[in-house]
């Protein structure tokens, strides 16, 4: 079942037996899955390099011995990963076999749930250290298929901002929709004003805002990641993962209003801008995608006409509604027709 993930036999063994646990250490399961020692150990650190397990020990408890079966004195104990996370990645590059794949993924999901030494884990997970909270994010922004809700503010501490780019750049590619509410002083720098501008035009819509409330990332509306004060943690960077639960759903709620209440920023030659009253009636791209969407054509089609991505016609047919303050296409019709845009 597994292998439509990219795992092997042996892996999924291991990875089998793991799911029925808790935490075990390789002895544990080379027992249960038939498999040496040795074998299952090194198994254990490729899986823990891959992100699908990691060592169940306290945080700045040291890491594995080279063979993954000791910390100092003590037998290594690992845990799994939440499946939605670790696995999410994996389905998008396996997109040929992703009808076997998504079944693979939903059963183990609710096992890990049904099985996990707390029901807490299933709705929040703490991740501590550079290493951890860089995977995590970039396991968040590589798995989204639909939808990245981002709120930026302050400078990077886990990731760096050209890691960041690259996850970012693979989302647009794979036509992820991809919404960026930033603090006003976030592209005060040369650099990230140039990013921007190049992630704009690959179709990244970006707001402005005069202070934002925390920094997180929104996965698919069913993954969030909040970082933690530093201070909490021994001053290593560390984040709370949030799975679907209420607290996931105040999350988006706050993304929203912070996303309504923003200033929607624009290309220029030399950077981004805020929107300005000029900015207020609609360009003539924006206007020859109305004409064609009340002419009856499908966004699809609009598209083709046009010679644009339904990425792009899409965005402009929701600026359009934020200016027309329309919450559907026939109440855009209809303010068009009072406001003379054709």
């Amino acid at each position: 079942m597994l292998q439509a993930l990219g795992l092997g036999p042996a892996e999924e063994a291991i990875y089998t037996a793991l799911l029925a646990r808790p935490t075990a250490s390789a002895q544990e399961l080379a027992g249960q899955a038939g498999i040496e020692e040795s074998e299952t150990a090194r198994i254990l650190l490729d899986l823990a390099k891959r992100g699908l397990v990691a060592v169940a020990t306290e945080a700045g408890a040291g890491s594995p011995d080279s063979a993954g079966c000791r910390v100092g004195l003590q037998p290594v104990r690992y845990r799994l990963t939440p499946p939605s996370v670790a696995l999410a990645p994996l389905l998008v590059e396996q997109r040929n076999a992703l009808h076997r794949a998504e079944t693979a993924f939903s059963m183990l999901t609710e096992q890990y749930r049904s099985t996990a030494a707390h029901p807490a884990a299933s709705v929040v997970e703490v991740v501590v250290g550079v290493e951890q909270v860089a995977h995590r994010f970039h396991q968040l922004q590589r798995g989204a298929q639909r939808e990245l809700l981002v709120l930026l503010v302050g400078g990077p501490i886990a990731v760096p901002r050209e890691d960041a780019d690259m996850s970012e750049n693979s989302a647009l590619d794979r036509g992820v929709d991809f919404r960026v509410v930033a603090a006003r002083n976030y592209l005060d720098g040369h650099d990230v004003a140039r990013d921007m501008r190049a992630a704009i035009l690959a179709g990244l819509e970006l707001r402005l805002a005069d202070s934002l409330p925390l920094k997180m990332v929104v996965s698919d509306r069913e993954r969030a990641m909040v970082p933690l004060d530093m201070a909490d943690s021994g001053g290593e960077p560390s984040a709370i993962v949030v799975y679907r639960s209420g607290l996931l759903t105040a999350l988006v709620h706050l993304f929203e209003r912070e996303w309504a209440q923003a200033r929607p920023l624009y290309t220029t030659t030399t950077g981004v801008r805020a929107e300005s009253a000029t900015d207020q009636q609609p360009t003539d791209g924006e206007l020859e995608v109305l004409a064609l969407l009340l002419a009856g054509f499908s966004d699809r089609r609009v598209a083709s006409q046009l010679g644009v991505s339904i990425r792009t016609v899409e965005r402009r047919t929701r600026r359009l509604m934020d200016l027309a303050g329309a919450d559907s296409r026939l109440q855009l019709g209809w303010h068009a027709a009072r406001a003379g845009w054709l």
